[in-house]
C-alpha cells in the first residue's frame, strides 16, 4: 500500500513538472548583438572580463586605471593655455615682476627670453592684475593694440585701436565674479572676469624707428588702481537716490615698470607631470565656475579639486606622467601643423603655411566671418563643435587671444603666417640654408616681420644674432632689402650667404630644428583673399 502511494506521488510530481515545462515554452525577443557586453574582451590594454555581466575585480581596476590615462591626456591638451599663464606669472616673478607690475622692452624682447613666440617688433607692455580684493580700473595708453584675457586666456577685452577707445586710450572697469557693488554710471569700458588674475598685454609701434615714442606714452598713461563706488562714474543724482554712495576717486600710485630687455628669464609651461602640479595651483587659486564644468571634470577625475588636496599615488603619477608623454607629442604634432588630418593650412593642402586661428576663430567654434562688399559681416554657422586640435595647436606655441587676431578687417590688429617645413614637406634642420620670397606689395599698412623660433621652446631661436628676424623695420635690426622687381628674399643658414644684406640673413644653429612666423600688422586685402602670398621656403643646394 505505502509502495503504491509513493509511486503515486512520483507520477503526480513528474506530471506536474512536465505540466510547468509545457507552459514555459516562452520565446524571448534576441538582444540585438550591439548591446551585451562580451564575457571576455581582448582589449588594447589587455584582456577584460565579465562573466554574468559583472566586471573582475582585475578588469575594474584596469579600466580605472585606463580612464585615468585617459582624462589625464584630455586634461593636459585642453589645459596648455591655463599651464601657460601660470608659467608666465613664474617666469615674471623670478625677474621681481608681481601681480599689478609690468614688463617693459624699450630695447624689445629678444633670444634670451623664454617667451612664447614673442615678438621683437613692437614695444611691450605686459602684467597680471589681482582682482581678489575687487574691481580695478586699467588706465590704458593711446595707439596700442592690447588684449585683457582672464587666466584660462579667454578673452575679456580689447583695447586700443581694436578696442572700445579706438586707439585713443582709455579707462577699463574690470569687474570679478560675484562683485555685487555699485557700477558707474559712464566713464568707464566695463568688462567682466571669470578669474580674478586678469592678464594685460600691450604691444606699441615704433614712431621714426625708435621705442621713444612707445616709453613715454606708458610711462604717462597706464595706471592701475583699485575701482571707489560712488567715484569717478557715479551722479550726485544717483547719489541723492539712495542708490549710490559719494566717494573720492582712488589714489592712482606709482606702477612698477621692469625693463627686460636682455634679461635671460623662463616663462614655458612644464611638458612633465609638473603640468598637473601648475594645474592644481591655478585651480586652487582662482573662484569654481572659472573653468568650465567639462574640463574641471577631467581635472577632478585626476584628483585637482578646488579645495582638497592634490595627492596621486606613486602609481597615480606613474599614469600621469605617461599620459603627459602622449598629450604633449600630440600638441607638439598639432602645434606644427603636421597632423595628417590638419585644418589650419591657410593655403591649399600642399602648402606649409599654416594658422590655427582661421579654423575655428578665437573662440575655436567658428571661422572668422566673411566680410562683404558693402562693409556687411557674413558669419559662418556653427556646428556647435569646439575645435580641440586648433585650441591645443595655438596655445601650444602662442599666448594672448583675441578677435583681432583673426579677423578678415583691413588696417586692424595682425595677421599670422606659420611655417614649420620646406617646400618637400621636410622639417628645417638648422644645418642647412634656405630662402624665402616675400612678392612685392607684402599686405600690410604698419610693417611686416618673419621671425624664427626654437622648435622645442617655440621661443626665438638663440644665436650670435641677438634678433632672429627680418622685416620692414630698420629697429632693433637692420631692415631687409628688397629685390629689383620689389620681391624679398630671406635667407636662413648657420652663415651668412655670399653678396647677401644682414637684414636679409637670419641666423640658425646646426641640427636644430626650427619655424617662422610671419607677421603683417594692419594687413591689407591681399592677405584676405590670398591674391599675395609667400613662397613655400626652398632648400639651397
Amino acid at each position: 500500500m505505502i509502495k503504491l502511494k509513493t509511486t503515486a506521488l512520483i507520477l503526480s510530481v513528474l506530471f506536474s513538472a512536465v505540466q510547468l515545462l509545457a507552459q514555459d515554452k516562452r520565446t524571448y525577443k534576441a538582444i540585438d548583438e550591439s548591446i551585451p557586453t562580451g564575457k571576455v574582451i581582448n582589449s588594447k590594454i589587455g584582456k577584460l572580463s565579465f562573466p554574468l555581466g559583472y566586471p573582475t575585480d582585475k578588469t575594474a581596476q584596469m579600466l580605472e586605471d585606463e580612464m585615468l590615462y585617459i582624462n589625464a591626456v584630455n586634461a593636459y591638451n585642453n589645459t596648455i593655455q591655463g599651464a601657460s599663464l601660470w608659467a608666465l606669472r613664474k617666469g615674471f616673478a623670478s625677474i621681481g615682476v608681481n601681480d599689478g607690475d609690468f614688463i617693459v622692452s624699450p630695447e624689445m624682447v629678444d633670444g634670451k627670453a623664454l617667451m612664447l613666440t614673442a615678438n621683437m617688433d613692437t614695444y611691450y607692455f605686459w602684467g597680471n592684475v589681482d582682482l581678489s580684493n575687487g574691481p580695478l580700473v586699467v588706465e590704458t595708453p593711446p595707439n596700442v593694440l592690447g588684449i585683457l584675457d582672464d587666466f584660462w586666456f579667454n578673452w575679456i577685452s580689447d583695447f586700443g585701436l581694436a578696442g572700445p577707445d579706438k586707439g585713443q586710450g582709455g579707462k577699463f572697469l574690470i569687474i570679478p565674479q560675484g562683485y555685487e557693488g555699485d557700477l558707474p554710471e559712464g566713464g568707464y569700458n566695463i568688462c567682466h572676469a571669470k578669474t580674478n588674475l586678469v592678464t594685460v598685454l600691450g604691444r606699441m609701434f615704433l614712431v621714426d624707428n625708435s621705442t621713444e615714442t612707445s616709453i613715454n606714452t606708458v610711462k604717462e598713461h597706464l595706471k592701475v588702481y583699485p575701482y571707489v563706488e560712488g567715484a569717478h562714474g557715479t551722479s550726485v543724482a544717483k547719489y541723492l537716490s539712495g542708490e549710490a554712495p559719494l566717494a573720492r576717486p582712488s589714489d592712482k600710485g606709482e606702477l612698477k615698470l621692469v625693463d627686460v630687455s636682455g634679461k635671460d628669464f623662463n616663462t614655458l609651461p612644464p611638458a612633465d607631470y609638473n603640468h598637473f602640479i601648475y594645474i592644481n595651483e591655478l585651480i586652487q587659486s582662482q573662484p569654481v565656475g572659472a573653468l568650465s564644468p567639462e574640463i574641471a571634470g577631467q581635472l577632478a577625475a585626476l584628483g585637482i579639486v578646488k579645495g582638497k588636496e592634490f595627492n596621486p599615488s606613486e602609481k597615480q603619477k606613474q599614469i600621469l606622467t605617461k599620459a603627459v608623454q602622449v598629450a604633449n607629442a600630440y600638441s607638439r604634432t598639432a602645434a606644427m601643423g603636421a597632423l595628417p588630418n590638419n585644418k589650419s593650412r591657410y593655403y591649399e593642402e600642399s602648402s606649409s603655411w599654416y594658422n590655427p586661428l582661421f579654423d575655428g576663430g578665437y573662440t575655436f567654434m567658428t571661422p572668422p566671418p566673411e566680410i562683404g562688399e558693402k562693409g556687411e559681416v557674413i558669419p559662418y554657422p556653427s556646428d556647435g563643435a569646439r575645435k580641440l586640435a586648433a585650441r591645443t595647436s595655438f596655445f601650444y606655441l602662442a599666448t594672448g587671444i583675441t578677435p583681432a587676431m583673426c579677423m578678415r578687417l583691413t588696417g586692424i590688429g595682425s595677421q599670422y603666417l606659420v611655417g614649420a617645413t620646406d617646400s618637400e614637406g621636410n622639417a628645417l634642420n638648422g644645418k642647412n640654408t634656405y630662402k624665402l620670397t616675400l612678392p612685392p606689395n607684402i599686405p600690410q599698412e604698419r610693417f611686416w616681420s618673419t621671425t624664427i623660433y626654437d622648435n622645442q621652446t617655440r621661443s626665438m631661436i638663440q644665436t650670435d644674432q641677438r634678433y632672429p628676424r627680418a622685416g620692414s623695420q630698420s629697429y632693433p635690426s637692420s631692415a631687409a632689402e628688397a629685390n629689383e622687381d620689389g620681391s624679398i628674399t630671406i635667407y636662413y643658414g648657420p652663415n651668412k650667404p655670399e653678396g647677401v644684406a644682414d637684414g636679409n640673413w637670419v641666423q640658425t644653429i646646426p641640427n636644430k630644428g626650427w619655424f617662422q612666423i610671419i607677421r603683417c600688422y594692419s594687413p591689407s586685402k591681399g592677405f584676405f583673399d590670398k591674391s599675395w602670398r609667400p613662397s613655400e621656403v626652398e632648400l639651397v643646394k
